[in-house]
C-alpha cells in the first residue's frame, strides 16, 4: 500500500534542496589527526574538540580502533589508513585483508562514518621499496569492502608527495617521474575504474623554505601583494603557489590522459614553529597560509587551468606532534595545544573578514552577546558547558555557589554565561558562538541583578579585535545558516523515507 506523504510547504523544500545542493557539492576541508606524539589528548576528548569546531572530515593515518570508536555517532566522515608497513601482508594475502576489514572496520561501521581507506602514504618518499606492492594491496581491500557490499561507499586510494613528478614548473610541464610508472599506470586505471580520487600531499612551505631566492613567502602565503607567476605554455596567471603545485599535477595527469580524475588534497599547511634558519615557521604565517587556503577552497575558485574546480583540501594538522624526527618545524604543524587551545585562530568557515595587509580576521561586538540556545538538548549544553569552562579557558566562577550568577540554577543560565565569556574574549566572531549548534547570538544584554554578561570592550580588548590575538576562535558556520538547515534536512529525510 502507497503511503500518503506528508505536504511540505514549497519554500521549505526548495530551501532544503538548496542546501543539499551546496552541501554535498561544494569543496570540503578537512583536518588530519596525526598521533605521533606522547602528549596528546585520549581520542574522545580529541573527538569532542573536532565537533566543537564543527570540523566534519578526519584522516588518520592507522585503524587505531580506539580512535575509531571514539568518532562514533559524531556525524564525522573519517578517512582511515593502511600504513606503509602494512603493504607486505595486505599484498600477499586476500585473508590478512579480510581479517583487518572484520576486526578494524566492520564492527565500527556505520557508527564511524568511513569513507576513504588510503593504502600506503607517499610510498614514493620511503627508503623501503614498497611502492610494487600498493597495487596490489588496492585491490585486496576493495575486495574485502565488495565482500561485505561496501565498496561503492568506502573508497579505496593512496597518498602522494609532490615528488612523484619530475617536473613541476611550469605547471603546464608537469609530468609524472618515469621511474614510478611501473606501478602508477595501474593505480590510476584502478582509480578510474573505481571512482576513486588521485591523493596528492602539497606544500608550498616547503617550495619556499627550500627555494626563497625562486618563491616568494607572498607567492607562498597566497598574499593579494604577490606578483603574478604566467605559465609560457598556457598564459594561464598564477597568483599562488599552491595553485601551481595543484596544477602541475592536473597537467601530469592530463599527459596520461586520466583528465577526469579527480584530485584530493589529502595534506596541506604550515608550520607554527621552526628552527633559527626556518624564519617563516610562525604561528603568523600559518595563520595567513591556512586561513587563506580555506577560502580559496570554500569559495570553489579551482586554479588557473581548471577555474570553479571542487577540491576537497586536509589541514595538516591537527596538534603538534613532539615525537617526529627531523627539524624543529617537523614537529609544530598543529593548530591545538595538548591542552586543546589554539595555536593560532582559524576560521573554518572560508568567510570571515580579513585585514588586507595582515591576514587576520576583523570582528568586533557591535553590543552582541551570545547565549544558550533554547533548543539544545541538555545533554549538549552539558558538553559545551563543561568544554567551555576547562579546555575552552572561560572563568566560570561566577556561576558556582553564592556567585553573582549562580542564580537562577539552571543549566541553561549556566552555559549562557560561560558560552557569552568564551564568544567575547575569542573576538565575538560568529563562530565563536558555535558551540555545536547550542550557543545563539542575541542583540539583548542577558545581564541581571549582579550578574554582568561582559563585552569584548569591558574585556580590554576594544571595539575591534584581531584574530590573531584570539586563542580558540575556529568554529565554523553559524547554526542559522547550517546547523538548523542540516537538521531540517535530517527531518525531511525522516518523514519522506528518502534514502541517503
Amino acid at each position: 500500500m502507497e503511503r500518503d506523504l506528508p505536504v511540505v510547504p514549497s519554500l521549505l523544500l526548495l530551501l532544503l534542496l538548496l542546501h543539499f545542493a551546496v552541501d554535498c557539492n561544494g569543496s570540503k576541508v578537512g583536518v588530519c589527526y596525526g598521533r605521533n606524539a606522547d602528549d596528546l589528548p585520549t581520542p574522545d576528548k580529541v573527538a569532542q574538540l573536532v565537533q566543537l569546531h564543527s570540523i566534519k572530515y578526519v584522516r588518520i593515518y592507522d585503524s587505531n580502533i580506539q580512535v575509531i570508536k571514539a568518532f562514533a555517532n559524531t556525524g564525522v566522515e573519517l578517512m582511515v589508513g593502511v600504513p606503509n608497513s602494512d603493504l607486505l601482508p595486505f599484498s600477499q594475502y586476500q585473508s590478512n585483508v579480510d581479517t583487518w576489514l572484520k576486526n578494524s572496520i566492520l564492527p565500527y561501521y556505520p557508527a564511524t562514518m568511513i569513507t576513504y581507506i588510503t593504502v600506503g602514504a607517499e610510498v614514493t618518499e620511503t627508503r623501503d621499496n614498497v611502492s610494487a606492492l600498493v597495487v596490489p594491496a588496492m585491490v585486496n581491500v576493495l575486495a574485502a569492502l565488495k565482500k561485505a557490499g561496501l565498496h561503492k561507499r568506502i573508497k579505496v586510494s593512496s597518498t602522494h608527495s609532490l615528488g612523484i613528478l619530475s617536473r613541476s614548473f611550469p605547471p603546464s610541464a608537469g609530468a609524472f617521474d618515469s621511474k614510478y610508472a611501473y606501478f602508477l599506470k595501474p593505480m590510476l586505471e584502478f582509480l578510474v575504474e573505481n571512482q576513486s580520487p588521485f591523493m596528492v600531499d602539497l606544500y608550498p612551505y616547503y617550495a619556499y623554505r627550500d627555494s626563497p631566492s625562486n618563491v616568494s613567502l607572498d607567492y607562498a602565503l597566497f598574499s593579494p601583494s604577490a606578483s603574478d607567476v604566467i605559465d609560457p605554455n598556457t598564459g594561464l596567471v598564477y597568483t599562488n603557489m599552491f595553485d601551481a603545485q595543484l596544477d602541475s599535477i592536473f597537467f601530469a595527469l592530463m599527459a596520461l590522459n586520466f583528465r577526469t580524475l579527480k584530485i584530493m588534497v589529502t595534506e596541506s599547511g604550515w608550520p607554527n614553529k621552526g628552527a633559527a634558519k626556518e624564519t617563516a615557521a610562525t604561528p603568523d604565517d600559518a595563520q595567513t597560509y591556512n586561513t587563506n587556503l580555506i577560502r580559496h577552497v570554500i569559495n570553489d575558485a579551482g586554479t588557473p587551468a581548471k577555474p570553479g574546480e571542487e577540491i576537497d583540501v586536509y589541514i595538516f594538522s591537527l596538534f603538534n606532534e613532539n615525537r617526529k624526527p627531523g627539524l624543529e618545524s617537523e614537529r609544530n604543524w598543529g593548530l591545538f595545544y595538548p591542552d586543546q587551545t589554539s595555536v593560532y585562530s582559524l576560521d573554518w568557515t572560508g568567510r570571515g573578514n580579513v585585514d588586507i595587509v595582515t591576514g587576520a580576521n576583523i570582528t568586533s561586538s557591535n553590543g552582541t552577546w551570545c547565549v544558550a540556545s533554547s533548543n539544545a538538548s541538555d545533554a549538549d549544553l552539558q558538553n559545551a558547558l563543561n568544554w567551555a569552562c576547562g579546555s575552552g579557558n572561560v572563568d566560570c566562577s561566577a556561576i558556582q555557589p553564592s556567585q553573582p550568577c549562580y542564580q537562577p540554577d539552571t543549566l541553561a543560565s549556566h552555559a549562557s554565561y560561560a558560552f557569552n565569556g568564551y564568544y567575547q574574549q575569542n573576538g565575538a566572531t560568529d563562530v565563536a558562538c558555535n558551540f555545536g549548534g547550542t550557543g545563539l547570538k542575541t542583540t539583548k544584554d542577558p545581564s541581571y541583578d549582579a550578574c554582568v554578561y561582559t563585552t569584548s570592550s569591558k574585556m580590554g580588548t576594544g571595539n575591534s579585535t584581531s584574530a590573531a590575538s584570539t586563542s580558540n576562535a575556529e568554529h565554523t558556520a553559524t547554526w542559522l545558516t547550517e546547523g538548523l538547515p542540516f537538521m531540517m534536512s535530517l527531518w525531511l529525510i525522516a518523514i519522506l523515507g528518502i534514502a541517503l
